[in-house]
């Protein structure tokens, strides 16, 4: 065969047999929820992940989970808030450390979020970058090109960084190493039937819609104030 041919030329050029290395399985960093970690095993690095849902999805409790779990490792982490909707005083009793986060603000425009988010990945030292489009009306996020977020995984691979993005839909198609999509399946209260009671969180459904086939796991959403 012609391509036998080309082997055996091109092995005896390079001195050695040619051997197909597969690329190694990237490390990954826990999501800080047991049952998210049972499921997807952590986010990967070097790898874009993308987590899809509507809101009162439990978006914002997986985002503070990640960022908690960056600062145990005493690493630094980036958010890039397209919307301004981080809540420093909530994700604190996350367990957030707001002095390994760099906040970047970007007032409702995804272009800026994603030249932001670009800029970040390419500069380097950060465990996580997350790019927060979850209350960016779709129809503005679908106008992010594929070439965009093709340049985005190509800036974060070989690095040790995650590169988070939180949508309503998924967007990065098959720039995504791992897609998780959340919905919400009920809501919790706490104190008795009846009487005065209190929003304790929400229960939530997390299902991996890649890579490989679909599997699901669910977790509880708190509520901090």
């Amino acid at each position: 065969m012609p391509s036998a041919a080309l082997r055996e030329q091109l092995a005896s050029v390079l001195g050695s047999p040619l051997e197909w290395q597969a690329r190694p399985a990237p490390e990954l960093l826990p999501t800080g929820i047991p049952e998210v970690d049972a499921l997807v095993g952590g986010l990967p690095r070097g790898c874009l992940t993308e987590v899809c849902g509507p809101v009162s999805s439990g978006r914002t409790c997986l985002l503070y989970a990640v960022m908690a779990q960056v600062a145990v490792r005493e690493e630094v982490c980036a958010l890039v808030d397209t919307d301004d909707t981080f809540d420093p005083v909530a994700a604190a009793a996350a367990g957030v450390d707001l002095a390994r986060l760099l906040w970047v603000r970007c007032g409702g425009r995804a272009e800026h979020a994603l030249k932001a988010a670009d800029l970040l990945v390419q500069g380097g030292g950060f465990g996580l970058v997350a790019l927060d489009l979850g209350d960016t009306p779709v129809e503005i996020a679908r106008r992010i090109s594929l070439t965009s977020w093709f340049r985005l995984r190509r800036a974060v691979e070989h690095t040790p960084t995650v590169l988070l993005a939180l949508e309503r839909q998924p967007l990065a198609k098959t720039c995504a190493s791992l897609v998780l999509e959340l919905r919400r399946e009920a809501v919790l209260w706490s104190g008795a039937a009846g009487c005065s009671r209190l929003l304790r969180g929400l229960r939530a459904a997390a299902e991996r819609r890649k890579p490989v086939r679909a599997a699901r796991a669910w977790f509880e959403a708190r509520v901090w104030g």
